[in-house]
């Protein structure tokens, strides 16, 4: 996993979230984030590779919660 504080839309993303462990994906998960704050506040907008990132995360996290229920 990568030591980024955050991601752009033009790093590499995994394609199945389910492979990653709980750690990375919430590491993921930060970067992801940090990189919509930077969005707004820079572009005034999140960039639409971004806003599909962060709900890809989201999907992820409620798939393992329910299974973990």
């Amino acid at each position: 996993m990568t030591e980024k504080l955050h991601l752009s839309p033009e790093d590499d993303f995994p394609e199945d979230l389910s492979k990653l462990p709980d750690k990375d994906l919430q590491v993921l998960d930060s970067q992801v984030e940090r990189q919509l704050d930077y969005e707004y506040v820079v572009e005034g907008e999140p960039n639409p590779e971004t806003e599909f990132r962060h709900y890809d995360l989201d999907e992820e996290f409620e798939e393992r919660e329910k299974r973990d229920d």
